[in-house]
């Protein structure tokens, strides 16, 4: 069965990069009440408030200046950059001591994703296979899932017998090594002189906050 390898390097890149953020996403309300000075349900609110807002806003002109700039190196220098920055700031997790590191780290950590899933978007759909976008769109889709699930599993018992920071370092590690595989793919990117735009009309699943 044949995968564009632009389609697979990217899908495998998401389930090592999403699996190492779902190592943290079940226990992350607990870390704040119950690790972080101050911590508390609003804390928790809050930083989870910060981080969609933030992406949410920042993400649509980001993609618009993407869209605008032909040729896919802007695209892959800023998905790359966006996932570094993001697994830099999920190790920070492990430093944090007052709510207000956590709202930083939050804020700094939704710039990144914004960057980073226009981009990821783009290239992908530019690379799908055509006749079989549904195919491609759902094997990202049950790779995250899968990826996300038994991460999630992992990670609640790893905090059981470890602690809190070790596996947020653990976390940041393994999305640190998620987001380089795109650069397997660096260059097989379109260039401007060959930007040929047949986007689908379909979206891209968020990213874990």
């Amino acid at each position: 069965m044949h995968i564009n390898q632009v389609v697979k390097t990217l899908i495998f890149s998401d389930l090592i990069f999403n699996a190492a953020l779902g190592l943290t996403a079940p226990i992350f309300a607990i870390f704040v009440t119950g690790q972080i000075y101050g911590g508390s349900v609003r804390v928790v609110g809050f930083a989870v408030g910060i981080y969609w807002i933030f992406k949410s806003l920042l993400q649509v002109p980001l993609a618009h200046w993407l869209d605008k700039n032909h040729g896919e190196i802007d695209d892959f220098w800023f998905l790359e950059i966006g996932l570094m920055v993001m697994s830099v700031g999920t190790l920070f997790f492990a430093f944090v001591k007052e709510p207000w590191h956590i709202y930083l780290l939050q804020a700094i950590n939704a710039i990144a994703m914004a960057m980073a899933i226009p981009a990821w978007c783009g290239i992908f759909t530019r690379h799908i296979d055509k006749g079989r976008e549904a195919f491609d769109w759902s094997l990202e889709s049950t790779a995250i899932g899968l990826g996300v699930g038994i991460a999630g599993v992992l990670g609640g018992l790893y905090v059981s017998h470890f602690s809190f920071q070790s596996l947020y370092v653990l976390s940041g590690t393994i999305a640190l090594v998620g987001g380089l595989i795109p650069l397997l793919a660096k260059n097989r990117m379109i260039s401007p002189d060959k930007h040929n735009l047949s986007p689908s009309p379909v979206g891209k699943f968020d990213k874990l906050a």
